[in-house]
């Protein structure tokens, strides 16, 4: 009865072992999943392949309703063409103190070819120039994912936050506000303080080694001189 138990147990460690060691699947995501609101930032959609056996040949990519970028451009990528499809604002958006009532609303690559594809085991990367970038928390991309063989993976599933993982995740760039960014980052005044006491610092300390020296000297002389002056021992 023990052996079983002890089996038991030895078992159920192998298992959770396996389970912490086995990753969630890959998803699309984008890098950096972090910028800062008003600015203009390089992004890139990470593109993973999951299939074993089919090529991932097409990415659309929804960029958010709710929050307009006033310029979208992308980066060529070898192999693939991309298509922009722009849509109209109800309300226009100020940029640079003209309006902006045109935005663009998908972007779509497309492998020109099979040896182009994203192959099993591998990802492919589309950069994005974007901003200024709108005052919100976060932009959530919903993406569709189609392999060679016709099979769509809809990444559209948007964050909560209940800590619940969700299966098809959409990507997320999350933005902080300018100020704070600003703050998180030491003012050149601040970093000119601190080389300031580092100096005077290292001063005091030079100073404090100096008159050490100095101390000791005085006393190297002061023990010669009483050498010198030692009496001689009188003539036999």
């Amino acid at each position: 009865m023990k052996m079983t138990r002890r089996l038991g147990v030895v078992a159920a460690t192998v298992l959770g072992l396996l389970a912490v060691a086995v990753p969630a699947a890959a998803h699309v995501t984008v890098s950096p999943n972090t910028a800062v609101q008003g600015s203009y930032a390089r992004v890139a959609f990470r593109v993973p392949n999951e299939s074993d056996d089919a090529g991932t040949t097409k990415l659309e990519v929804h960029l958010p309703e709710d929050a307009p970028v006033a310029s979208v451009s992308t980066q060529p990528v070898p192999g693939w063409t991309v298509a922009v499809t722009k849509r109209k604002l109800a309300t226009p958006i100020e940029v640079h103190g003209s309006p902006v009532s045109e935005v663009v609303a998908t972007l779509t690559w497309t492998a020109t070819s099979a040896d182009a594809a994203v192959k099993p085991g591998q990802f492919q990367e589309f950069p994005v120039s974007m901003g200024p970038l709108p005052k919100v928390d976060q932009m959530v991309f919903k993406t569709l994912q189609t392999y060679s063989d016709g099979a769509v993976v809809r990444w559209i599933e948007e964050p909560v936050n209940d800590g619940t993982e969700l299966e098809s995740p959409a990507p997320v760039l999350k933005l902080t506000p300018a100020a704070a960014a600003a703050e998180a980052t030491p003012s050149a005044g601040a970093t000119v303080a601190l080389g300031d006491q580092t100096k005077a610092a290292g001063g005091n300390w030079a100073g404090i080694a100096g008159l050490v020296a100095g101390v000791l000297a005085l006393i190297l002389a002061g023990v010669a001189l009483a050498r010198t002056r030692r009496p001689s021992p009188p003539a036999a």
